[in-house]
């Protein structure tokens, strides 16, 4: 039992810096544009200040909390986990990798970036120990208003990329590169992470989780 808990926080948390890893090198080439939710994280952190992942953190903690009060329910430590590290994931590989200071330099960070992030994605869900803040509004609005999990996503982060966009945050083509391309990767990532988890920890099977993406 030991061993399996180890293995499964150990894919949670490696899966977690992954992705923040890949997050922050796609936010290095922000001028092709970035993720709908860091749109607004970095038109808040460009008008009022403190860090992009504080940003993920603050945003995540006002969404955890409504969730929660709608749920009536206390979320899964993974969850608190998700919204407090991979923000601090994001700043500091935001500040130890080096500034894109040409267009060709920006698109190879964006290009390695989502596959980077999208893997590290579908190995933090691997583990089903809980998924990100934003993926608990999304299921609720699914719940609440009906429809499929697809346009809940596609409807609240296309709301947040224009509010992202109207405050000052850099709304661009890879917005919408992003947000078809990281499904597809995450589709082959998932079930690769969760064989390979599998074969760590010695089970016959790994329960499957959906991806839902993000941090």
């Amino acid at each position: 039992m030991r061993r399996e808990y180890s293995w499964r926080w150990g894919f949670y948390i490696v899966g977690l810096i992954i992705m923040g890893l890949g997050i922050a090198m796609v936010i290095k080439g922000e001028d092709i544009g970035v993720n709908a939710w860091d749109v607004l994280h970095i038109a808040l952190y460009k008008t009022i200040g403190l860090s992009i992942g504080s940003w993920v953190i603050i945003t995540g903690l006002v969404i955890l909390v409504f969730t929660s009060l709608m749920y009536r329910s206390f979320p899964k430590i993974g969850t608190w986990l998700n919204m407090l590290l991979i923000g601090a994931f994001i700043d500091f590989f935001y500040w130890l990798l080096p500034d894109a200071e040409s267009f060709a330099f920006q698109l190879i960070y964006f290009v390695v970036g989502i596959f980077v992030l999208s893997f590290g994605t579908g190995m933090y869900i691997s583990p089903n120990l809980g998924s990100g803040p934003r993926d608990g509004l999304m299921m609720w609005i699914v719940e609440k208003l009906g429809g499929s999990i697809k346009v809940a996503r596609i409807s609240i982060e296309l709301v947040v990329a224009v509010i992202g966009w109207m405050l000052g945050g850099p709304l661009g083509v890879g917005t919408i590169i992003i947000a078809i391309v990281s499904g597809y990767i995450v589709q082959f990532s998932l079930p690769y992470c969760q064989k390979l988890l599998t074969k760590c920890i010695g089970e016959e099977e790994i329960k499957e989780e959906k991806p839902l993406i993000h941090q």
